[in-house]
């Protein structure tokens, strides 16, 4: 059995947002701030092991499956599974109104 290779990719947003979170976080605690990024960073690598593992984005319009979201320390990331890519779309903290993308 062949297993492809996924290569992860961030959008310029997505590195925004986590470095936004790394910020905010880092103010109250360093230490704290680099396990939480440590940890959603790690989820996301955990993705190439199993791409659907995830529910389908709720909150993309007309989604084709493709899109996809999971929560890990109350921060939801929503992704793209585009065969040999998964793209990171956005990072944004579950007590913010959910956006339609």
């Amino acid at each position: 059995m062949v297993t492809k290779h996924l290569e992860i990719v961030w959008t310029k947003q997505a590195k925004n947002q986590l470095r936004e979170i790394y910020n905010y976080i880092s103010q109250e605690s360093v230490q704290n701030a680099i396990k939480v990024i440590n940890d959603l960073t790690q989820a996301v690598e955990n993705i190439v092991q199993y791409p659907e593992k995830h529910k389908i984005d709720q909150y993309k319009k007309d989604n084709d499956g493709t899109y996809r979201a999971f929560e890990k320390h109350h921060f939801r990331i929503s992704y793209r599974n585009e065969n040999q890519i998964i793209r990171i779309l956005r990072v944004r903290h579950t007590k913010m109104n959910p956006k339609k993308h």
